[in-house]
């Protein structure tokens, strides 16, 4: 995920996929003895739900330095909104609401439990709880789920959303998504034999299948309500809060679904009356308000300002309301081969040897709060890690001497200018961009930052191969965490270049290397953990040894509890705090 398994597997078994799976219609929730009760300290919520209770009512204020990519379930990408959208969206399956290693379970949400593989893992099929509504009242079907994926498949409207269900599925040919195709049958891809079974049909066996069923595009979606784009100001509620106001780019808040039961989600709590989001609030007013009681939770989950962190660290008060949570997650930057003079192999490699990894460490928030230096784009939690460096430097500072040499090799003796992109709202991206631009300037590359909205920053911006070319974004600032804590769900959606579109919204930027999308393949239908994380590792080197990413740290972030939250824990498959455990009587 941008900052982002089962026991009914047929053609996988739960240690195949190195991960513990839960069959069944539920799973442990937070509070209560689910993980347990940690006293108010440092830490106290990364590994054990903090100040349980199960008491209801208050409203949880959240606030966003900038906008969601999407409220929308089939265009949205940025990790944290896959946490906040289960509040008001379920999906067919979810992972368990518990802190530490409990959260690596999958559970049905929609569905009754994890899917049935059959045909050697080409179909995967789903049954629905019974009783599930919309919260108009009208009953969710299997019909609701097809239509929910169906639409995140057209990328003109939708350019956000992962693209899983568009390369895996068999669709007919000449498929467009329900606005374009209009009428199509597509059965051959998603079938819904009965009001509560869904079944999917694959182009090829793919053992993962469970976890692509956790992800917001599976919410369910009335056709009837569709307003295409517009669909995020006011998406048809599954879950148990719904839509009360939506003002673009301001704000929106979130009321009780009266139609939503307890008696079928036994994986949400709800405990507070509603919510509030607001947008485009400054990062460090985000964090004097949180210091301050005023506010609940920073919605990105990347951790607090670096002026935040020295309060933090050094006022003992504060610093036993914060959390130091270690990530499945990778800050680096692109080098687009498609940005001249990169498609040069030694101008990437030069780059590659000029920078300083401890000032991008810096830029982050230090060892800290930023993270660890990184040579791999495999974060050491991820199976299949394998620890290499292809560009070594002394003390990680940058290599100035080997820099030129390559530039040279490069036919650019004396350096060449080009853009750097990063996030407007994210601080530590413009702070990365001008730690690029001082330590590329001392061998002669000119780097000049240009930062865009987060809303926009893929769809339309640094993700659009178009524009990227066109104004020159040779260095794209960029972050991944996992969509689920392994080699697939960590590296597909980076190094696969058939996810990358020319209308735009990839993560993948840099990466064209049809090598890699074969090994990508080869690993999705690998039955032998250990041949298939051997696979991961594989890809790794083949992407470092084309200098197409420079891996910066791997994550770690100092997270800020709000004062009267209740079941605060961090969820290791977000990174962040679960939102749906919280409460706030």
């Amino acid at each position: 995920m941008r900052s982002g398994r089962a026991a009914h597997l047929a053609i996988a078994s739960v240690a195949a996929l190195g991960l513990v799976a839960c069959a069944g219609g539920g799973g442990s929730t937070s509070g209560g003895s689910s993980g347990g009760s940690a006293s108010g300290s440092f830490n106290a919520a990364v590994k054990a739900v903090y100040n349980a209770s199960d008491k209801k009512g208050g409203i949880v204020k959240f606030a966003d330095e900038g906008e969601p990519d999407s409220t929308d379930p089939g265009d949205t990408y940025y990790g944290y909104m896959w946490d906040f959208i289960r509040l008001y969206t379920r999906s067919l399956t979810m992972f368990t609401v518990a802190p530490g290693d409990k959260s690596n379970q999958l559970v049905g949400d929609l569905a009754e439990g994890l899917g049935k593989a059959t045909d050697g893992g080409k179909t995967w099929t789903y049954k629905l709880r019974s009783g599930l509504k919309f919260e108009d009242g009208t009953p969710i079907t299997s019909k609701d789920v097809k239509y929910g994926i169906e639409r995140s498949t057209d990328k003109a409207t939708f350019p956000d959303g992962p693209t899983y269900y568009d390369s895996l599925l068999n669709w007919p040919k000449g498929w467009a998504g329900p606005y374009k195709s209009k009428g199509m049958n597509t059965d051959s891809a998603i079938s819904t034999p009965d009001d509560l079974t869904i079944v999917f049909h694959l182009k090829a066996p793919f053992s993962s299948f469970d976890y692509l069923a956790m992800t917001p595009q599976t919410a369910p979606v009335p056709q009837a309500k569709d307003t295409g784009a517009k669909y995020k100001e006011h998406v048809v509620s599954s879950g148990p809060y719904m839509f009360d106001t939506y003002s673009s780019g301001k704000s929106f808040t979130l009321k009780r679904n009266p139609n939503w039961s307890a008696s079928t989600d036994p994986n949400r709590k709800a405990l507070p009356d509603g919510y509030e989001y607001d947008m485009n609030v400054n990062s460090d007013d985000i964090d004097n308000r949180i210091v301050a009681g005023d506010l609940d939770i920073a919605a990105v989950g990347t951790g607090v300002t670096p002026a935040t962190q020295s309060r933090v660290l050094s006022d003992p008060t504060l610093k036993a309301r914060a959390d130091n949570a270690t990530l499945a997650r990778l800050w680096y930057t692109s080098i687009n081969p498609t940005v001249k003079p990169f498609d040069n192999i030694n101008c990437r490699i030069a780059v590659e040897y000029a920078m300083d990894r401890t000032s991008y460490q810096t830029a982050y928030g230090g060892p800290f709060a930023g993270g660890d230096l990184a040579t791999t784009l495999l974060p050491p939690v991820i199976p299949g890690y394998q620890k290499f460096d292809d560009y070594p430097t002394p003390g990680g500072k940058g290599d100035l001497a080997k820099a030129k040499e390559y530039l040279a090799k490069c036919g650019q003796p004396n350096g060449f200018s080009t853009n750097i992109s990063y996030r407007n709202e994210r601080p530590k991206e413009k702070a990365a961009a001008e730690a690029w631009q001082q330590q590329l300037a001392k061998v002669g590359i000119k780097v000049t930052p240009k930062g865009f909205a987060k809303k926009d920053y893929f769809s339309t911006y640094a993700g659009n191969p178009p524009y990227v070319v066109k104004n020159d974004l040779g260095l794209v600032v960029n972050g991944w965490g996992a969509d689920w804590n392994d080699g697939y769900g960590f590296l597909s959606q980076i190094t696969d270049s058939r996810v990358i579109r020319d209308t735009g919204g990839s993560s993948n930027t840099s990466v064209r290397i049809p090598a890699v999308d074969q090994l990508l393949d080869q690993a999705a239908t690998e039955l032998d953990v250990s041949k298939r994380n051997a696979i991961w590792g594989e890809i790794d080197k083949k992407v470092m040894d084309q200098a197409v990413i420079y891996p910066g740290v791997y994550a770690k972030s100092l997270l800020l509890r709000g004062k009267s939250l209740t079941n605060v824990f961090v969820n290791p498959q977000f990174g962040m705090y679960d939102y749906v455990s919280v409460g706030k009587p």
